[in-house]
């Protein structure tokens, strides 16, 4: 974790971190606006951002977008902080955040809900994470559901249980499909006819590198924030599973969803 507290330690790394808390998916220019300094400095520090793992680049045509990955954050928190004290500071934590609506004249604007990025690396080729995120019987396997779908652009894919139930639990269409590189699907976890919404939207970006890719899941359009929160958990979990199924050749030995919340 050095290269990560190294990255923390500059205040100017700290505000590019909170500018893309507060705004997730910015170019380069968008976070210069903020910023006291001329681009080529600005790209310095997003660089040992991105080495420490701490900021996801993810191209949008001629668009470099910046996105804060929670990874390493994570992991820091697991370590230090959540063995020894997290009902205390989430109770600190709740009670700040009360206080400060309190101190707020007038009813606050909703902030938007950030997009959630993700990446992994794994040891495999693209073509079989490619197979692990499209093929039913292995998604079964890591996932606990089977993702149905003939992966054609514009065709609907399902997410089923496959604990005898058959309940779907997803559904979507597919928007791009462009094997073994970059699959966008769509994601509606909470279908309700009488109230319909956008779909959040879901990009798989496998990259390739020699004996390893480089897996990117990009969460964008998320309705609320109790979706974020459901992600935040999901994601993390699920490719873990896959990542182990790919590299072992099975799953972790319990579900990673299933843990308790005190040790999730």
């Amino acid at each position: 974790m050095d290269s990560v507290f190294k990255a923390l330690a500059d205040p100017t790394r700290r505000l590019l971190l909170d500018r893309l808390r507060e705004q997730n998916g910015q170019t380069l220019r968008e976070l210069c606006e903020h910023l006291d300094m001329a681009r080529q400095s600005a790209t310095q520090h997003l660089d040992v951002l991105v080495r420490a793992g701490l900021v996801t680049v993810v191209r949008r045509g001629r668009e470099r977008l910046h996105y804060l990955n929670p990874v390493p954050i994570h992991e820091i928190e697991e370590r230090w902080i959540s063995g020894f004290d997290r009902p205390r500071l989430q109770a600190i934590s709740a009670i700040r955040n009360q206080a400060e609506e309190y101190a707020m004249t007038g009813a606050p604007t909703p902030a938007p809900v950030p997009t959630y990025v993700y990446v992994t690396y794994i040891r495999a080729s693209a073509e079989q994470v490619w197979q692990a995120l499209t093929d039913a019987d292995l998604t079964a396997r890591y996932w606990g559901h089977a993702n149905l779908s003939d992966w054609r652009p514009g065709s609907a894919w399902e997410h089923r249980r496959v604990d005898g139930s058959d309940a779907v639990d997803v559904v979507g269409k597919v928007i791009a499909a462009e094997p073994p590189t970059r699959l966008v699907i769509t994601f509606e976890d909470t279908p309700d006819p009488a109230s319909p919404r956008e779909p959040s939207v879901v990009t798989f970006l496998v990259e390739p590198h020699h004996d390893i890719v480089r897996l990117t899941v990009t969460h964008e359009n998320l309705p609320n924030a109790e979706m974020l929160d459901g992600i935040s958990r999901g994601w993390p979990a699920v490719l873990a599973n896959l990542k182990s199924l790919l590299e072992t050749g099975d799953v972790l030995p319990q579900a990673p969803w299933e843990m308790s919340p005190a040790h999730s």
